[in-house]
């Protein structure tokens, strides 16, 4: 295992290796999440080469990672089902997203996850609310896009980027 592990990330006495999380089980998550492998080693406090050999299948991912993972899902999905409750009663719905991690977080300085995972999420909620409207921050009316909590971020507060 690689020596820049955190503690945290280190796997119980006699982890079966069925119940590992695979190679691909991270790759795809981490893609459908909109998280890039360096957003990811920096949140496990792990290097992007961790990351990337974890990927590769060079090193075993530990549990700990996986269960990491697992709740930065539970996270996102609760993101998402908030802002589609949000958005299914407005006549016209709406969301507002960011180009890059600098605008999102020039717009929402407590956020901890990347510009990225907010278009994800909003790629996901464009699934389930008929007619979205995206637009850029940069592009949507001035004050159209009131703010909200963001319990994905760990209630830091964000925007929902929802318009009404």
């Amino acid at each position: 295992m690689p020596n820049q592990q955190d503690a945290r990330y280190t796997d119980p006495a006699g982890m079966p290796e069925d119940e590992r999380m695979t190679s691909a089980e991270l790759r795809v998550v981490r893609e459908y999440l909109g998280l890039t492998p360096e957003w990811l080693a920096g949140h496990l406090k792990v290097s992007a080469r961790t990351v990337r050999h974890w990927e590769a299948g060079k090193y075993a991912i530990p549990d700990g990672v996986r269960l990491e993972i697992e709740d930065l899902e539970r996270r996102t999905g609760e993101f998402v089902s908030g802002i589609i409750d949000q958005l299914m009663d407005l006549p016209d719905p709406g969301v507002v997203t960011y180009r890059d991690d600098e605008e999102y977080h020039a717009a929402h300085p407590g956020i901890g996850f990347p510009a990225s995972w907010h278009r994800a999420v909003v790629a996901r909620v464009a699934q389930e609310v008929p007619a979205l409207s995206i637009a850029f921050a940069d592009e949507a009316a001035v004050g159209a896009a009131p703010r909200g909590r963001d319990r994905a971020a760990g209630g830091q507060g964000a925007d929902g980027g929802v318009r009404r």
